[in-house]
C-alpha cells in the first residue's frame, strides 16, 4: 500500500505499518482528499470585455445592509433563514422579472403555527399575486404553494407586509434593529 506524508510524494508502506501511517496523518492513496488552495489567490488580469459584462455584478448575498444589535427570535431567524432560501431559488429571477413590468411589490413572511416550521412568503403587486412555501426540512425547500389575481383572496395575515423586495427579486424581512 502507498502512503503520502503530509502533502509529499507517496511511499510504500509494508502492511505492518499502514496502521501506523493513518495514525500520523498520511494520505492513503486512492482516498479521497480536501483539495488545497495556494497560499496567495492568482491575480487577474484586468479584461476591459470582463469588465463590461452584465453577469459581472453579483448580488450582494447579505440580507441586512447593516448589522442587527440583537439576538433574533425564533420567529425572526425562521423568517430570514426562509427569506435565504427564497433568494437562493429560481423564484427569486421570476419575482425580479415581473417586478421590472409591475415595479415594486408588496411582501410578507410569516411563519405558519404548527409542528413543521412552513413559513409563507407572498409577493403581491395591484394587479397579481404569488405564494410560496418555505419548508427548510424538504428536499425541493421552496415551492410555488398558490397565486391569485386579487388582493382581497389572500388572507389578512399574509397581507401584513413585514418585507421588502429588492430590484432583483431578494426578498428582505423587515426586522426592527435596536
Amino acid at each position: 500500500m502507498r502512503f503520502a506524508p503530509e502533502g509529499e510524494d507517496f511511499l510504500d508502506v509494508c502492511p505492518l505499518c499502514q496502521e501506523i501511517a493513518a495514525e500520523y496523518g498520511w494520505v492513503k492513496e486512492g482516498s479521497p482528499t480536501t483539495p488545497t488552495f495556494d497560499e496567495e489567490p492568482r491575480k487577474r488580469r484586468f479584461s476591459l470585455g470582463a469588465f463590461l459584462d452584465p453577469r459581472r455584478a453579483a448580488p450582494d448575498d447579505s440580507l441586512a445592509p447593516e448589522p442587527i444589535l440583537r439576538r433574533l427570535s425564533d420567529q425572526e431567524r425562521a423568517m430570514v433563514e426562509a427569506a435565504e432560501l427564497f433568494n437562493s431559488s429560481p423564484y427569486r429571477r421570476t419575482v425580479g422579472g415581473i417586478g421590472k413590468s409591475l415595479g415594486e411589490p408588496h411582501a410578507s413572511v410569516v411563519l405558519l403555527s404548527g409542528v413543521n416550521s412552513e413559513v409563507v412568503v407572498t409577493v403581491a403587486w395591484d394587479i397579481s399575486w404569488y405564494q410560496y412555501r418555505v419548508l427548510p426540512e424538504s428536499a425541493q425547500p421552496v415551492r410555488l404553494a398558490e397565486r391569485g389575481h386579487e388582493l382581497a383572496e389572500l388572507e389578512p395575515s399574509f397581507r401584513t407586509w413585514n418585507a421588502r423586495v429588492e430590484v432583483d427579486g431578494r426578498v428582505v424581512p423587515e426586522i426592527a434593529r435596536l
